[in-house]
């Protein structure tokens, strides 16, 4: 009885420490103040290679359509604007440094943007042109799509999916054959990139993405202008996918604009590049 008792109060002991190890804030809280514990018990590797197998699949059916653009005036715009908010992200965390960091843009009517973990990002040619977005505007899109992946809020709704037993065998899955490696990745994903985020995380990105939007010297208003016509666009009609997994609405932008002051001092110091 004694045995099993310590046996126990080991095995407890033990257990609250993985939990304990599992807490964790993935990054500096910023001028906007994101300062959160999160759970976290699925590798930071094994996401990053999950999503890595997920964004490789989604490139090359892009590709084999003839909608993959890695060149152009539009990507080489994209590209330009995602160097000068990736400069900024060492305020919120160091190792973005050794992050792999990706874009593609897709020549596809869908309104919607993505940034995978590790810094896979994703844009669509239909959320540029159907909305006629500004340099400002795109920033502030893909600010806040980064800001998901510095969080890594893909990673913390995976892990708690799995305390939950909602996904299992994803490692196994993905260590087999490459199909079964592409099927654990597209289930992953689901949890990474398309269910919905809680309206905590999306809090966060919005906070963390503005703060690099203006960090890197694009307008912070452009936050709410973006999403004035996002809401505009979609009067009347159901959610493009890229809103299916953003709520908005007016008290979004009311956060939005409780942060200004926050970041204002921020935009104003920074270097400026003439934007369209």
């Amino acid at each position: 009885m004694q045995l099993t008792a310590v046996c126990f109060k080991v095995l407890t002991t033990l257990a609250l420490t993985s939990l304990l190890l599992a807490c964790a804030n993935t990054t500096r809280s910023g001028a906007v103040g994101v300062n959160r514990s999160q759970f976290l018990v699925v590798s930071a590797s094994e996401v990053d290679r999950l999503s890595a197998v997920s964004y490789n699949e989604q490139n090359q059916k892009a590709k084999e359509k003839n909608i993959l653009l890695t060149s152009g005036p539009e990507y080489d715009r994209l590209k330009a604007i995602s160097n000068r908010l990736i400069s900024q992200t060492g305020v919120f965390r160091d190792d973005t440094r050794q992050w792999n960091w990706q874009l593609v843009l897709i020549n596809a009517p869908i309104l919607n943007a993505t940034c995978a973990p590790g810094g896979k990002i994703t844009f669509y040619s239909g959320l540029i042109e159907q909305l006629n977005l500004t340099d400002d505007e795109i920033a502030a899109i893909m600010g806040h799509e980064i800001a998901h992946a510095l969080r890594e809020h893909g990673r913390e709704r995976l892990s708690q999916a799995m305390a939950q037993s909602a996904v299992t065998n994803i490692a196994m899955a993905a260590a087999g054959a490459y199909g079964s490696a592409i099927s654990a990745a597209n289930q992953a994903a689901q949890y990474i990139l398309v269910l919905p985020n809680s309206r905590q995380n999306e809090s966060e990105a919005d906070a963390i993405g503005l703060e690099l939007a203006a960090r890197a010297g694009f307008k912070p208003q452009a936050a709410i202008s973006v999403w004035q016509k996002m809401n505009k666009a979609t009067q009347g009609k159901g959610p493009p996918e890229f809103l299916s997994t953003h709520p908005s609405g007016e008290t979004r932008i009311e956060q939005l604009s409780e942060l200004m002051p926050a970041v204002e001092p921020l935009y104003l110091s920074a270097p400026k590049v003439t934007s369209k």
